[in-house]
C-alpha cells in the first residue's frame, strides 16, 4: 500500500467517524427539540393551574365574605 492509499484510507475512516458524530448530533438535537416542546407544554399547564388556583382563591374569599354577613 502506498502512502497515498494509506492517506486516503485514513481520510475515509475520519470521514466515516465524522458522519457517525453528525448523526449522533442530529439525534441529540431532535431530543433537545422534543424537550423544549415538552417544557413549553408544562409551562402552559402550570400557568393554567395557577389561574385556576387564583380563581378558587377569589371564590373562597367571596364565600368567606358571605359567611361573615350571616347571623349567628
Amino acid at each position: 500500500m502506498s502512502v497515498d492509499s494509506r492517506s486516503y484510507a485514513a481520510m475515509d475512516r475520519i470521514l466515516q467517524e465524522i458522519a457517525v458524530v453528525g448523526r449522533r448530533l442530529e439525534a441529540v438535537d431532535s431530543k433537545i427539540t422534543d424537550l423544549s416542546m415538552a417544557s413549553t407544554s408544562i409551562r402552559a399547564n402550570i400557568a393554567s393551574f395557577q389561574d385556576r388556583v387564583t380563581d378558587l382563591d377569589h371564590r373562597l374569599t367571596n364565600v368567606e365574605g358571605q359567611l361573615a354577613t350571616l347571623p349567628e
